[in-house]
C-alpha cells in the first residue's frame, strides 16, 4: 500500500507502533476506530481512512487521488 501511495508522488510518514512505546496505546484506540485488523491505519491528511481494503477501495473507485489532493498530499 506504502508504494501505491508513493507512485502519486506522496511521501507518506509511517509509524511503527511495534517500535514506539506508546504503541499499544494507539493500537487500542485503532481498534475502538473500528480499524480491524489495527494495522495498517491510513490516514489522509487528518481523516481517518482505514486499512489496505479500504484504501484498494478508494484507488479502484478513483477516489484516492482526489483525496491525497485535497490533503495537499500531492500536486497535480
Amino acid at each position: 500500500m506504502t508504494t501505491l501511495i508513493r507512485s502519486f508522488g506522496a511521501n507518506p510518514t509511517i509509524y511503527e507502533l511495534d517500535e514506539m512505546t506508546n504503541g499499544q496505546q494507539i493500537e487500542s484506540a485503532l481498534l475502538q476506530m473500528g480499524c480491524q485488523p489495527s494495522v495498517p491505519a491510513v490516514f489522509i491528511g487528518q481523516q481517518f481512512i482505514g486499512g489496505s481494503k479500504r484504501v484498494m477501495s478508494l484507488h479502484l473507485r478513483n477516489e484516492l487521488v482526489p483525496k491525497l489532493i485535497n490533503a495537499r498530499a500531492i500536486w497535480i
